[in-house]
């Protein structure tokens, strides 16, 4: 993945008058060798009076500033207004900063990680994108900051606190991945998509630049709107496409199939394509992606990912992850990469985004029809349908009943909690799931409420609008743009994602809401748009993706089972999950429902690697002889 490391202040106290001269410089390789240590990206540094940094990049992805004592660093694809592209746009942010101060952040467009270090003033900026493709950790204390891109980068210093946080592991158990502000490292924290942090004199202030500004006055005429649309499209390709041999993930669905289909428009030669598939009915979709394929006319490369390699690679997906991730989808869309690299690609296009914008996921056609239940007549609800069902209709009843008494409890919670009523966590219950003394330690109600406050912010707006919203801060950042980041780190290939252009975010915004969402019709405007240009077959399949199929390769395949059941048995010893849990959970219900409780069974597995993981990269590194390049400010 890259990215960017450093301090400001940190280390000054402990250095010592007895430490080594080149202290320093040893510390920020030390951060910096994790940036690399999967991708092998080149090394820069620079160093000033009590701050530091460093970035690990490619070619056109690094981007640096060294005067007077004012450091910049960004990690990237940035865009600055005013600055072509080429252009030296570390020194424009450098004398923006120096103008304007704090607004320099709204200034900039486009995926990155800034760094902005003032040593002779003592201030530093951190901030990262509006889509938080690119994150960014910090922790600040006792008037010093650490920084990077990864959090075992800035967990290399020093300084950085190392105590698991138990509420991000509880976190995960409910989300599978760790939202974000926090980590599972006790005082770290991350940067939101769209956040700054601005550090002076000691004091921090985190403030956000940007966020999504939802328009929603009455659908404009669909043809120009239609033009509008196109054309940003291809030019959101066209820049994340860059100079890089590139290719694009090609799943079959509509986002991967218009990437695929405008990337070999862009570069006026075939594009090239790659598809993972597995060889277990209903999880396989290669032939919509051999459709998009022929349709495009791409250079179409194809995968079938087996339980062996599953088995291989879960150790480094837990290894190249730096906090508990437990999306099996990163098994897959890792494959998908080391695929391409092995085919000359360096950079992978991505068409991660387009759901959250657009409107493209099952459940916002199934929230409308929840939805419908509130505009019936209080009365009718309250003195007839819920009594009837509730009170009356007692022991067995017919299907119909009990189907139309699972819509009521659903529809009668709030949102979003009504999103969560399939949550695994919720479902089994943390009391019967979580040891006593661990649950003791964290707020079950958290996430719950973490996720209520982020669908507070968009108050007013269509039930649509605030889904996309709250996809577009967890759905997205928290998970799906790790997973495919991270996958692609392990695999050495970059990773660009052209539906969050900021351009076309913002004309996203603008669609109305019956745009995205028509009764239970996902992606109306979308689809219209892309009618003449996607196959008919693909605009009007269902969404699936890169699921894996784990409950069935759990019962039977030996070696992902024993791989599952020994990691169970180890986490045991570590006082989080309930040993009388996991027995039940792999001795009767796994067997009862695979597909349903072998997701389980893979969020356990995969916290546990984590843990081993971890535990064999805290050894006592071995000295660094790593080439730097080196700069002083």
């Amino acid at each position: 993945m890259s990215g960017l490391c450093g301090w400001l202040g940190a280390g000054r106290r402990r250095a010592g008058l007895g430490a080594p001269a080149g202290a320093p410089t040893l510390r920020l390789l030390r951060m910096a060798r994790e940036l690399h240590r999967f991708d092998g990206a080149p090394l820069q540094t620079l160093l000033a009076a009590g701050g530091a940094l460093a970035v690990a990049a490619h070619a056109g992805s690094a981007h640096l500033y060294s005067r007077d004592g004012l450091l910049v660093a960004l990690w990237g694809r940035p865009l600055l207004a005013g600055i072509g592209v080429g252009g030296d746009v570390a020194a424009a942010v450098a004398q923006r900063w120096q103008e304007r101060g704090l607004e320099v952040c709204a200034a900039l467009s486009g995926p990155f990680a800034l760094c902005l270090l003032d040593s002779v003033n003592s201030q530093a900026l951190l901030a990262v994108d509006r889509a938080g493709s690119q994150p960014l950790y910090y922790q600040c204390g006792d008037g010093d900051l650490l920084f990077a891109s990864s959090l075992s980068g800035l967990q290399a210093h020093p300084q950085a606190r190392r105590e698991l946080d138990p509420q991000s592991l509880y976190n995960y158990l409910y989300f599978h991945t760790v939202p974000g502000p926090a980590t599972v490292r006790q005082d770290c924290r991350r940067l939101l998509p769209g956040e700054y942090l601005h550090v002076r004199r000691g004091t921090a202030r985190r403030g956000r630049y940007w966020q999504i500004d939802f328009d929603e006055a009455p659908a404009r005429p669909f043809a120009p709107q239609r033009a509008e649309f196109l054309g940003l499209l291809e030019a959101a390709v066209r820049r994340a496409a860059g100079g890089h041999a590139v290719g694009a993930f090609l799943s079959g669905g509509t986002d991967s199939s218009t990437l695929a289909g405008m990337l070999g428009r862009v570069g006026g030669a075939p594009a090239r394509s790659y598809s993972i598939g597995f060889d277990v009915p209903g999880y396989d979709e290669m032939a919509y992606a051999r459709l998009a394929a022929r349709h495009f006319g791409t250079l179409h490369h194809e995968h079938y990912v087996t339980a062996d390699e599953v088995v291989a690679a879960v150790p480094r997906i837990a290894a190249v992850f730096d906090q508990p991730f437990g999306n099996a989808s990163a098994v897959p869309a890792f494959y998908c990469a080391q695929m391409a690299r092995a085919d000359g690609v360096h950079r992978l296009l991505g068409g991660d985004g387009g759901d959250e914008l657009f409107g493209g996921n099952e459940r916002y056609a199934r929230q409308a029809v929840l939805a419908r239940y509130e505009r019936l007549p209080a009365a009718l609800r309250q003195a007839l349908l819920e009594p009837l069902l509730f009170r009356l209709l007692t022991g067995e009843r017919p299907a119909l009943l009990r189907k139309a008494r699972r819509y009521i409890e659903q529809a009668v919670m709030s949102m979003p909690a009504r999103l969560e009523s399939y949550n695994l966590l919720q479902g089994y219950g943390p009391r019967l799931l979580l040891e006593r003394e661990f649950l003791a330690q964290v707020d079950a109600g958290a996430p719950l409420a973490q996720l209520a406050e982020a669908y507070s912010r968009s108050d007013g707006l269509s039930q649509i609008n605030r889904m996309l919203a709250l996809d577009l801060r967890f759905t997205l950042a928290d998970n799906d743009l790790p997973k495919v980041n991270k996958a692609c780190e392990l695999a050495g290939v970059e990773v660009g994602y052209p539906m969050l252009d900021d351009a076309l975010v913002a004309f996203a915004a603008r669609l109305a809401p019956g745009q995205k969402l028509h009764g239970t019709r996902l992606r109306p405007f979308f689809k219209q748009a892309l009618r003449e240009f996607l196959p008919a077959a693909i605009l009007r399949k269902k969404k699936h993706g890169f699921g894996l199929p784990v409950g069935h390769w759990l019962q039977r395949h030996g070696g992902l089972r024993g791989l599952a059941f020994d990691s169970l048995s180890d986490l045991k010893a570590r006082r989080i999950v309930r040993a009388d849990f996991i027995d039940t959970l792999l001795e009767r219900q796994l067997p009862q429902h695979p597909g349903y409780h072998g997701t389980m069974v893979w969020v356990l597995m995969m916290l546990e690697q984590w843990f081993v993981q971890r535990e064999a990269a805290n050894q006592p590194p071995e000295e660094a002889h790593d080439e730097l390049e080196i700069r002083q400010g």
